[in-house]
């Protein structure tokens, strides 16, 4: 008799660490869900405000259990997440939820854990959500629709059903970076090489990171970064971190398009590495950005009087990488498309941009203004209203992208239902006779 099976016949388990008495309400395959399981999901639940569509009893450890079934396939088909975007995500999670309670005090009081305890629950919860997410697409696969099939899925779609689309706009941006003066570059390159001294002296990398680094992915975790392949990393990042092979030695100052750096590698494994750094970014004078300010405002007369157009400047004078080969205009990475909802440019572009835009006309250029990009630099920018498509009920012919994009959720979210009725019905269950009486989405759980 295994042992998960003998504490499901008991219905108690002992959680060793604290001596607290804990619940076994669900066992699937070899795995427990265990009421405090499902107390910390419902405690999560709360804080994001979202509503359960039945009893929270019910429905939570049901997600638990679809998890374990994605979790036990990812295991056999070796799937694997970068231990960076995990790290990032429970200091991002972490963040949201001492902003929402209050304090980090408030809420290790709420979860009745530490703020450690705490990490290490969202870093095992986050992890599993990635491997279920990247399990799930590996089980979809590519779905290929033709123009025919979309077409007809939104022809037989009821008209109270055909979804509403809100306003959405295209931008066109020209970026210029503001000039950094050689000794401020100095000063920071300087300080990076005393902090290099400190720590051979015997301070520790890891305080001087919390203390000084400018990364906020890292400096909470002493400067640290989890198991990280070359591709993950800038080019310059990666040559000096995979050239490393000393833990005891600091890398020289070297840059970055995100500043200066120092790093240590921590441990290699394979063609992964561990490290951690301290990232110092140069401060822009104020006299430069106002120079900035001034040229861009000059190009934006002259294009508005028409020396010169705004797609044939971002081309050559603009400083954004990702836009000016493109004539400045700004892609939306969630959609493939150059289309934005206010609020998603708020969040994939920079607020100071959207603030912008919402008050402009078709093809009216923008003042000059600041904004911090995707790098966290300080730059200076113009922003051109290309178009604005205003809120309306969707058609195929406006909007075949946004309904191809709804067939395809459809035609996975089918395919997935199917292969979890296909697990349940391979894999041992066993649920607790308090826990039994639901409503379950997939009704296999429970064998006569």
């Amino acid at each position: 008799m295994s042992l998960f099976l003998l504490l499901m016949l008991v219905g108690l388990t002992v959680k060793a660490q604290d001596n607290v008495i804990d619940e076994v309400v669900w066992v699937v395959g070899d795995e427990a869900i265990l009421k405090s399981d499902v107390e910390n999901e419902r405690l999560n639940a709360q804080y994001e405000g979202r509503r359960f569509d039945g009893d929270p009893y019910c429905v939570i450890p049901e997600e638990l259990a679809v998890q374990k079934l994605f979790l036990h396939q990812a295991e056999i088909d070796s799937i694997e997440v970068s231990e960076q975007e995990v790290l990032q995500k429970v200091e991002q999670q972490t963040a949201w939820l001492i902003d929402q309670i209050g304090s980090k005090e408030k809420m290790e009081e709420y979860y009745n854990k530490t703020s450690t305890q705490i990490r290490e629950m969202l870093r095992e919860n986050i992890r599993n959500g990635l491997i279920v997410q990247q399990m799930q697409r590996e089980l979809v696969g590519d779905i290929k629709l033709t123009p025919a099939e979309v077409r007809n899925y939104f022809k037989n779609l009821p008209a109270d059903s055909i979804p509403s689309i809100p306003t959405q706009v295209e931008v066109q941006i020209i970026t210029r970076e503001p000039k950094i003066k050689e000794e401020e570059i100095e000063r920071v390159k300087k300080t990076l090489r005393e902090f290099t001294e400190r720590i051979y002296n015997g301070e520790s990398f890891s305080m001087l990171a919390r203390f000084y680094s400018e990364d906020p992915g890292s400096a909470r975790r002493g400067g640290e970064y989890g198991f990280t392949g070359r591709g993950e990393l800038t080019p310059e990042f990666a040559n000096v971190i995979f050239n490393m092979t000393d833990p005891k030695k600091i890398s020289k100052v070297f840059e970055t398009e995100y500043g200066y750096h120092i790093a240590q590698l921590i441990e290699k494994r394979g063609d992964r590495v561990s490290y951690r750094h301290i990232l110092m970014k140069p401060k822009v004078d104020e006299a430069e950005i106002e120079e900035a300010l001034n040229k861009l405002d000059t190009l934006a007369n002259d294009i508005r009087k028409g020396k010169v157009t705004f797609d044939e400047a971002a081309t050559w004078v603009s400083q954004d990488k990702d836009t000016k080969n493109n004539h400045g205009l700004l892609a939306n990475p969630q959609t493939g498309t150059s289309r934005f909802e206010m609020q998603h440019l708020a969040g994939l572009v920079s607020q100071e941009v959207a603030k912008v835009v919402e008050g402009m006309q078709i093809g009216e250029i923008s003042k000059p203004f600041t904004m911090i990009n995707s790098k966290g630099k300080e730059v200076c920018a113009i922003v051109k209203l290309k178009n604005r498509i205003d809120a309306h009920k969707a058609t195929i012919t406006e909007d075949y992208q946004r309904l191809k994009s709804m067939v395809t959720a459809k035609r996975s979210e089918e395919k997935i239902q199917k292969w979890i009725v296909e697990k349940q019905k391979n894999t041992y269950v066993r649920i607790n006779p308090n826990w039994r009486k639901c409503d379950f989405k997939y009704p296999g759980w429970v064998k006569n």
